[in-house]
């Protein structure tokens, strides 16, 4: 059952429910995937709300593994999506806003508590 005071956000694909959470570790991998120095530009990033699938693969991969998930990114690339991408994306905006933050839209450093819906290139 995901806690959501300590970052955990559920996710249901198929019969499985999953627990994503982003570590200190995951974040710092992010960093280094997504080409940025800190977490504000992470932040910044992140509160576009476009995401590639890429990106939302990178996160996903890193959320489930903080969640205490032992999976590959190829096993994660493999995935079924029976109820489709929307579900997946919720969760991913739902785990960014819990790890960084809700602010108002324009506000420096953070995500809208209503961040537009990932678009998938």
């Amino acid at each position: 059952m995901a806690n959501r005071r300590r970052g955990e956000v559920a996710l249901c694909l198929g019969d499985e429910r999953y627990t994503l959470c982003l570590t200190l570790g995951a974040l710092a991998e992010l960093e280094d995937a997504f080409g940025v120095h800190d977490l504000n530009a992470l932040a910044e990033r992140f509160g576009t709300g476009r995401l590639s699938s890429r990106d939302l693969l990178t996160i996903l991969g890193l959320g489930l593994r903080g969640g205490g998930h032992a999976i590959s990114d190829k096993e994660v690339a493999n995935l079924a999506l029976s109820e489709g991408i929307e579900p997946v994306a919720q969760a991913i905006v739902a785990l960014l806003v819990s790890t960084f933050g809700a602010h108002e839209p324009g506000a420096e450093g953070g995500l809208s508590p209503n961040p537009p819906p990932p678009q998938t290139a």
